[in-house]
């Protein structure tokens, strides 16, 4: 796949081609994205994705605070996945959010970038208040010479973000990571953190995400396994408020990697999410929370076995 910034100068091809922000790069978008690849193919064109490196509803609410499932660079990786030819990036800016449907197709996707077919999502809008509908696309595309194509839905069950981002939420990364074609990942720095856990066995790395708007699962204890410095660990991953230890309003994500004693501190590491262990709780003292981690320690090293 090719990265294009369509800021720079770029090749005037003409593409057969869709647009979206694609969060996750899911089942959905993947079965999309092959329609386009095989219009192309029919056609003899390069195929390309248009996507955003902001989230549209940031520039038209300016305190929108959008929960994402993948960083810019993280969709960009999942996109060349996908074997598209060309994927181009544009900022969705304020000017761009005032643009009709017909605008944004004659001015954007037309003169700019040449787009020759586009194959619009079944439940895609765009232009200025969202007004208009696909009939309305292929008319304006129409006038241009631009053929406009509605994609298939997905033939199985229903997939989007935001069902996702609500699995992910309950705690099922497992059904989340089934209708994202991968195992969730949560990626940041480790930072200084309160340094309990070594001294009841159970020594962790708190994880702040680099993504700041990154979607982070429901509260509980995980079984990951954890990418440091090029290698795969097993680990497991706790979310939450630490009530035993009365540690507030404030939210920590620490992850115990299994047989690494070295110094993590400022480190870079990725936990993939694989199965929830269960709910966070309060324990009565120190002592039987560290029973339980015990017990914790156990019941994800047998869910690891399913993932050698």
């Amino acid at each position: 796949m090719q990265y294009i910034d369509i800021n720079n100068n770029i090749e005037h091809l003409p593409i057969v081609a869709t647009i979206g922000f694609f969060d996750g790069v899911h089942l959905g978008h993947r079965y999309l994205i092959e329609q386009v690849r095989q219009e192309a193919i029919a056609q003899g064109l390069p195929s390309a994705v248009i996507t955003f490196p902001n989230h549209p509803q940031q520039v038209i609410h300016k305190d929108f605070r959008p929960s994402l499932l993948c960083s810019y660079d993280e969709k960009i990786i999942r996109l060349a996945i996908t074997k598209v030819d060309y994927c181009v990036s544009m900022d969705f800016t304020e000017d761009i959010s005032k643009m009709t449907a017909r605008e944004f197709i004659h001015k954007v996707l037309a003169e700019q970038l040449s787009v020759k077919t586009l194959v619009i999502g079944y439940d895609h809008r765009f232009g200025h208040n969202r007004e208009e509908g696909f009939e309305d696309y292929k008319k304006y595309g129409e006038e241009v010479g631009m053929k406009v194509i509605l994609a298939e839905e997905y033939p199985g069950e229903h997939i989007s973000s935001s069902r996702i981002r609500q699995l992910l939420g309950e705690g099922n990364v497992k059904k989340a990571s089934q209708l994202l074609t991968y195992n969730y990942l949560l990626s940041g720095k480790i930072i200084a953190g309160y340094k309990v856990g070594r001294t009841i066995g159970f020594p962790t790395a708190n994880v702040e995400a680099w993504e700041r708007y990154k979607v982070i699962p429901a509260f509980g204890v995980y079984a990951v396994h954890v990418y440091l410095d090029g290698e795969k660990h097993p680990g497991m991953l706790y979310i939450g408020r630490r009530p035993t230890l009365q540690n507030g309003e404030n939210v920590s994500v620490e992850v115990n990697v299994f047989g690494f004693d070295g110094d993590l501190y400022n480190k870079s590491l990725s936990a993939e999410f694989l199965e929830f262990v269960r709910p966070d709780a309060k324990f009565d003292d120190i002592d039987s929370l560290r029973k339980q981690l015990f017990q914790d320690k156990e019941n994800v090293q047998e869910i690891l076995k399913k993932y050698l």
